[in-house]
């Protein structure tokens, strides 16, 4: 059995304890995690589901369709793209009250759909509403 004198101290060894840094490190990985935001990219495969939530408009409507070939079709006429605002314009001086709804088909391109948009945002007319036509 060994002696201790009063002289010689016993200490322990200098440690540090990790237990408040490795609650700090957890609190903070919860955060990160509770505040990132997870985003889904669409994939490239799209089909336009039909909406469920569509409001139909009681007033007259100005109705211009694109169909599969990118067709552009006002009043049982083809257009151009270069006359959509002229024909939008015309037939918005005729019913002053009236909202221009643009049917595309599911198949159409999404830049024409575009541009005929923007052709009638051109012409003045802020009430626009996209719908898809019916197979």
């Amino acid at each position: 059995m060994r002696r201790y004198n009063s002289q010689e101290l016993v200490e322990d060894e200098g440690s540090i304890d990790l237990t408040p840094m490795l609650d700090v490190v957890f609190i903070m990985l919860i955060f990160f995690i509770v505040t990132s935001s997870f985003v889904r990219e669409s994939g490239i495969d799209i089909n336009r589901p039909d909406a469920k939530s569509a409001v139909k408009v009681k007033n007259g409507n100005i109705l211009v369709a694109i169909n599969s070939n990118n067709e552009i079709w006002i009043d049982k006429r083809m257009i151009d793209i270069s006359a959509v605002r002229a024909n939008i314009a015309r037939l918005h001086a005729e019913m002053p009250k009236s909202s221009v709804i643009v049917q595309a088909d599911k198949d159409s391109n999404s830049g024409m759909l575009i541009k005929v948009v923007d052709q009638i945002k051109i012409a003045g007319i802020s009430n626009v509403s996209v719908s898809g036509l019916k197979e």
